[in-house]
């Protein structure tokens, strides 16, 4: 039995008004494939059309889920789409009334059409099923959790009516204890909050981050005043007077780019605390109503990586599970488990310890042709032991992009996608974000450290299972934070990543290398992308990023590729092609110069404005013709062209390549 789980938008992407309408919904698209219960394929399509938080159709990952199981669309026995159908008809037809000139459509209908838009497949209407949103999140937490028994709760911005869900599982079933409304909700409350520090949706983490560098005391009476804890785990929330009741009191906002001031810190912290403080008194109360001594969690707030370690630390469970995709992305998965099991399939009764369920890298001999076409660019050799050369490498104090095997489901890099370095000198920690990841110096990186050192380096329980998957921050034991500076958070804590030797084998051989090399074998680990992309997927992906940062090395299965210094002359050997996302505009007001930019054209507004020299060499651009061919000359101009050029293509505004080769016929 073959059952396709999907969570996106169901409108045309150059007509996505369903993502217009509601930004708050359809974000982190992707597909799950999983055949008889067991998961086959799982991506989320950011990683292949290269958009962050994508609300696209998932059609991309869709393909590349059959493609891996050598199944076509013919082949799946049901498509579950993560929302209730009649909440999204509800909700369509409600845009439909605003919007007379969309054509009417049910949800069911929309659904069919991409599918067949797409896969040049008609489906029979039987096999499209509509599942919930917090029952398909919760068929992520608790069937992969392993557990026979256990409390299960949803938290995250809104389902179709309710921010939080709690449940009793016993065996196979989980029986719905209690529901809190919309307004209730936990995820708007911290986003809420992420809107007055500058940020936006998908950038809650960051405030995770910044909340250890505040006193959450500065703000308590005022963010108390939002909400009161009532008997039986029930609570009041008013999260939209959040803005007012800080205006208030005088709080300024900070713009996006402005510095931190201590205000904004110590708002970031009383924030971090208000959603611990909910979170708490609603799991507790379920915990002692059941004497559930297992905890499954999913949904967005199961992100929080601060407060699930937390829930560890204060010996309330016995064991708990969040599930490495509490996201949306992850509710595509719980849709087709829901669905496999309303076919009469078994539910699921083992732990997830591994998401490796994205696409491949390419065989070898495709790896090298790509490598071999940028060799202006770069050099490269075959390892015979990538794991201890690459180890040498680390404890030279390089910085190395890892990329190995299939990639991984989710927002973390657990070793297959990661971009690695030596934890210990404090100094690496400000080097990657600045230098590589171009982003706030204040965030935190997380350390991977073998299963078995575990508990030497992290106060980690030892009831508690190895924590396979970067979601709980825990403390670092005093006596190594020195030794880990620049893995340990400035409140002496890390969200850790296990590495267990049955899990990842080769990533294990790594951390045992660097280990003998170093004497800790522990590595920085963060996701493999810069500030402007997803993280990376295919082998091409990982060049670019390679090339437009300044990472060391990069190794991608057992070859080792190091840079080569390049000149003007070989920066206009390459085509540029705008990125798919992205689109030339030029407004023309009389008596004025044009104003001419680059955009992207679908699911953000960043914007970048272009001399009229750029404008017209991008708007002849091809991917085929150099930037030579298209007139960039060796002198000051044409220079001051390349390397502009040459920022758009780090921004991911625009794609540069070796024009491809010619045959010899031509």
């Amino acid at each position: 039995m073959l059952v396709l789980g999907i969570n996106c938008t169901l409108s045309p992407t150059h007509a996505d008004f369903m993502a217009r309408w509601w930004p708050l919904h359809y974000h982190d698209a992707a597909a799950a494939l999983v055949r008889d219960g067991e998961v086959v394929a799982a991506v989320e399509q950011e990683r292949l059309n290269r958009i962050k938080h994508t609300t696209a159709f998932a059609g991309d990952a869709i393909q590349a889920c059959l493609e891996f199981a050598g199944a076509s669309l013919t082949d799946v026995d049901r498509v579950a789409f993560f929302f209730g159908e009649h909440y999204t008809d509800r909700e369509l037809y409600r845009l439909y009334a605003r919007s007379p000139r969309l054509p009417v459509r049910s949800s069911r209908e929309l659904l069919a059409e991409r599918l067949q838009e797409r896969f040049d497949t008609a489906l029979p209407d039987e096999v499209l099923q509509f599942v919930e949103h917090h029952t398909a999140h919760a068929f992520t937490a608790y069937p992969q959790s392993g557990y026979d028994d256990a409390l299960v709760a949803v938290l995250d911005g809104a389902g179709e009516e309710n921010a939080i869900s709690v449940y009793s599982g016993h065996g196979p079933a989980m029986e719905l204890l209690t529901s809190h409304d919309i307004s209730h909700s936990l995820g708007y409350l911290y986003l809420t909050g992420t809107e007055l520090l500058g940020y936006g949706l998908g950038d809650e983490y960051k405030v995770m981050g910044l909340a250890p560098h505040g006193n959450p005391a500065t703000y308590r009476a005022v963010f108390t005043e939002l909400y009161d804890l009532l008997p039986d785990g029930d609570f009041r929330l008013n999260y939209e007077d959040l803005h007012a009741a800080f205006a208030r009191v005088g709080f300024t906002p900070r713009r996006k780019g402005e510095h931190f001031t201590p205000a904004h810190r110590d708002f970031a912290a009383g924030l971090q605390e208000t959603l611990e403080s909910i979170a708490w008194h609603v799991i507790t109360h379920w915990q002692r109503a059941t004497g559930h001594r297992r905890l499954a969690i999913a949904g967005g707030v199961g992100q929080n990586c601060t407060f699930n370690g937390k829930l560890l630390l204060r010996n309330r469970f016995d064991e708990v599970f969040v599930h490495p995709a509490a996201h949306d992305a992850g509710a595509a998965l719980g849709a087709a488990l829901k669905a496999h099991v309303d076919l009469g399939g078994a539910v699921p009764r083992r732990r997830v310890r591994q998401v490796f369920w994205g696409p491949a890298l390419p065989a070898p001999d495709e790896v090298t042709d790509l490598l071999t076409r940028w060799k202006r660019f770069v050099r490269f050799e075959r390892s015979t032991d990538v794991a201890r050369d690459t180890a040498s490498l680390l404890a030279e104090d390089r910085v190395v992009g890892w990329v190995q095997g299939r990639s991984e489901f989710g927002p973390r890099a657990l070793g297959n996608r990661s971009i690695l370095a030596d934890p210990r000198p404090e100094r690496n920690r400000d080097r990657v974000n600045r230098m590589i990841k171009q982003r706030e110096g204040y965030r935190p990186f997380a350390p991977s450290v073998r299963a078995e050192d575990l508990h030497t380096y992290f106060e980690f329980p030892r009831t508690m299972p190895t924590p396979d998957f970067m979601v709980f921050t825990v403390p670092v034991r005093a006596e190594h934070r020195a030794e880990l500076g620049a893995v340990t958070h400035v409140d002496g804590t890390a969200r850790v990543h296990a590495v267990d030797q049955e899990v990842n084998p080769l990533y294990w051989r790594l951390l045992t290398e660097f280990g003998a090399h170093t004497g800790v074998p522990v590595l920085l680990n963060t996701s493999f992308n810069n500030h402007a992309e997803p993280i990376v997927d295919s082998a091409e992906d990982a060049l670019r990023c390679y090339l437009t940062t300044q990472i060391d090395h990069l190794v991608i299965g057992d070859l080792i590729v190091t840079k080569l210094p390049w000149s003007h002359a070989d920066l206009c050997s390459l085509a540029p092609t705008l990125s798919p996302n992205a689109k030339l505009v030029r407004e023309d007001t009389p008596g004025q110069p044009p104003t001419l930019a680059i955009t992207f054209a679908y699911g953000s507004t960043k914007e970048a404005p272009l001399e009229p020299d750029v404008y017209e060499v991008l708007r002849r651009a091809d991917g085929v013709s150099s930037l030579h061919a298209l007139g960039v000359a060796d002198d000051e101009s044409g220079h001051h062209i390349a390397a502009t050029v040459r920022d758009l293509w780090s921004e991911r505004f625009i794609d540069l390549t070796p024009p491809p080769r010619r045959s010899t016929m031509d």
